[in-house]
């Protein structure tokens, strides 16, 4: 049963998101937290372990889930789930692309899309820092701020901001992402 649930809710989520991995955060907490698969804090732990494995966000998103759920099954269900949409609408995109941007109505629903994406982005991206910085959980709950991770943001923020300054050419995510990994085995084993 659990198979059939992550695959029909990655190939839902899958389905209706645009925008790619980011666009999906909403979606696969809402998801994740609503069916009690995950906690807040080990949600954001899988983003974190999603953001710094090679792949897409989305797939590996999927695949973590999924396995934590049902093991290797698990994975694979709700990679193929969440795969399964794109790799179909691409399909037939591709076969009619040049066709399809022909026409206005095409260009506007693109038009139209982006600002809900982006928002959706905004909104998640406002959830998790509340919750990981703030100690936010509910809109009932207390302000808890965690120090530690407050203080990696605000490092990561002052060399973003020195290194984009200096070298007028943003640092590479990859680093900062090891960065912050660093930072939080040594902060976090204190």
């Amino acid at each position: 049963m659990i198979l059939l649930q992550l695959f029909w809710n990655f190939l839902v989520i899958g389905a209706v998101s645009f925008g790619g991995g980011y666009g999906m955060i909403s979606l696969v907490r809402e998801t994740v937290l609503g069916h009690g698969w995950l906690t807040e804090s080990e949600f954001l732990s899988f983003i974190a372990v999603s953001e710094s494995t090679p792949g897409p966000l989305a797939v590996n998103m999927a695949t973590f889930i999924g396995a934590s759920q049902a093991g290797l099954a698990g994975s694979f269900a709700a990679t193929v789930g969440v795969v399964l949409p794109s790799f179909v609408i691409i399909l037939l995109i591709a076969a009619a692309l040049h066709s399809l941007m022909k026409y206005a109505g095409v260009n506007a629903f693109l038009a139209g899309v982006r600002p809900c994406v982006v928002a959706m982005i905004l909104a998640t991206a406002c959830t998790m820092g509340l919750s990981t910085l703030g100690g936010f959980t509910t809109v009932s709950g207390g302000f808890a701020p965690d120090a530690r991770a407050l203080a990696v943001f605000a490092l990561l923020g002052i060399l973003h901001f020195a290194y984009k300054k200096k070298t007028q050419k943003a640092p590479s995510p990859i680093g900062m992402i090891l960065l912050s990994a660093v930072l939080g085995a040594v902060l976090w084993s204190i």
